[in-house]
């Protein structure tokens, strides 16, 4: 088999999904780190977009997280992490689009922007995604498992895991709060949270508050 890299950033949860793939996958691969304040000379001529994630395999690059996690899917089926059902691969696709569209999206601008009205609507339109997230895709979906599409983990719940390992960033930067009663989000972010590839990688709150503060300037937590 071809060398696999993958180059990632500590803080960007888009990597974050495809180091995940590939640990589900038990694909050894190497890990290189860009600083994306201070990037090599040359990255560009490795990541067009000068983004990561970026795959090489062999002398062959892909970039875009999801499209990653597809290539990897399709290029070591076993153990698989989509669905062989072409609507409930559909569905698969709806959910990781509308994370990425909707709550990567959105969280993104949140953090970026320093007006205090855009912040607040911010904050509103995640917590209405969280609560259609609990409504529309788990209660409805995933009824005969702890997951996203029932009792196997999918590149669905890798797509949004990394999200709820960052919540502390908004939460203390940005006043928001998770919303009441999403009883069903919670126990399945607790259920992939175990999982032994999220245990290997995952990142404390502090973690990610400390280099969030460092990042943007702000006074660091205690």
């Amino acid at each position: 088999m071809s060398e696999i890299e993958l180059y990632s950033a500590v803080l960007c949860p888009f990597a974050y999904r495809s180091r995940l793939t590939l640990a589900e996958k038990k694909l050894p691969f190497k890990l290189i780190e860009i600083d994306l304040q201070n990037k090599p000379t040359n990255f560009e001529e490795i990541s067009p977009y000068g983004l990561v994630p970026l795959l090489k395999h062999g002398e062959f690059r892909v970039w875009e997280s999801a499209i990653i996690n597809e290539y990897l899917e399709e290029s070591f089926p076993t153990p698989p992490l989509f669905p062989k059902d072409p609507m409930q691969r559909a569905q698969a696709r709806i959910w990781i689009n509308f994370a990425d569209v909707r709550l990567f999206a959105t969280t993104h601008k949140l953090l970026l922007t320093s007006d205090p009205l855009q912040q607040a609507e911010g904050v509103k339109e995640l917590s209405k995604y969280l609560q259609f997230v609990e409504q529309e895709g788990l209660q409805k979906l995933s009824a005969e498992g702890p997951y996203w599409l029932g009792t196997e983990i999918s590149l669905v719940d890798l797509t949004y895991y990394p999200w709820f390992e960052q919540v502390a960033v908004l939460e203390h930067f940005r006043g928001f709060q998770f919303p009441k009663g999403l009883d069903r989000l919670k126990k399945w972010c607790e259920a992939v949270a175990n999982r032994e590839s999220v245990r290997a990688i995952a990142k404390s709150q502090k973690f990610y508050l400390k280099h969030y503060a460092r990042l943007q300037g702000l006074a660091s937590p205690p």
